[in-house]
């Protein structure tokens, strides 16, 4: 799941990105409305945790320009006010759901889940090839009943995969869905990744590499 974090407090939002990041989210960070809008723009994210009180574009604008554009990406709106009133007015700007500052953090964590989880076409409970299973919603993975020790990163990769069936997923695709774009193009994190999935998964292979075109899920008995 890839989310943008648009809030003016750097701490908060530093905090914000690095708690959602331990659940293997995708996380950019945005200090302002303008820089938000220019994000929006250029990448697709599942989930917008947006101040409302942003300086430059208000955070109430950009909830207007994604309703107006149809945007996929779902909105969790955060704010100082509290009141009902207010929670109504967010609601009709364009946000999916309202969080008043303070929040608990698990809070939001399972705020953005569920907005992930709508922002994204269904899916079946799980995805499998040969004798690999893999749960999104549990976060976790099997090979012919054992579970498999993966981390954030790997588990993202191998869901991507089981996710595109036969279709070859390039590595800019996967650095776009799994890594955030702070990450240099020209990094070897994907192919390091790999390697370690690939060994986690054991034998037969299972994922196949198709050159200078990226990688698929391969006939695995």
């Amino acid at each position: 799941m890839r989310v943008l974090v648009a809030e003016d407090h750097e701490r908060l939002a530093r905090a914000v990105a690095t708690g959602l990041r331990r659940y293997g989210m995708v996380v950019d960070v945005v200090l302002d409305g303008d820089d938000a809008l220019r994000r929006l723009g250029a990448n697709r994210y599942d989930v917008v945790v947006l101040d409302r009180d942003l300086p430059g574009t208000h955070g109430d604008e950009i909830c207007r320009t994604l309703a107006a554009e149809r945007c996929e990406s779902r909105v969790l709106m955060l704010t100082a006010a509290s009141s009902v009133r207010d929670r109504v007015e967010g609601l009709g700007l364009g946000a999916d759901d309202y969080l008043p500052k303070p929040f608990d953090f698990s809070e939001l964590v399972a705020r953005v889940r569920a907005l992930g989880r709508r922002s994204t076409p269904a899916t079946q409970p799980t995805l499998e090839a040969g004798d690999v299973v893999l749960d999104p919603s549990r976060q976790v993975a099997f090979r012919a009943g054992r579970r498999l020790e993966l981390s954030p990163k790997e588990f993202s990769v191998l869901e991507c995969l089981l996710a595109s069936g036969d279709r070859v997923v390039s590595t800019e695709e996967l650095l776009e869905r799994v890594w955030d774009e702070a990450t240099d193009p020209f990094t070897t994190a994907v192919k390091t990744t790999m390697r370690r999935l690939r060994a986690k998964l054991g034998a037969p292979p299972l994922i196949e590499t198709v050159r200078e075109v990226g990688y698929r899920i391969g006939e695995s008995p």
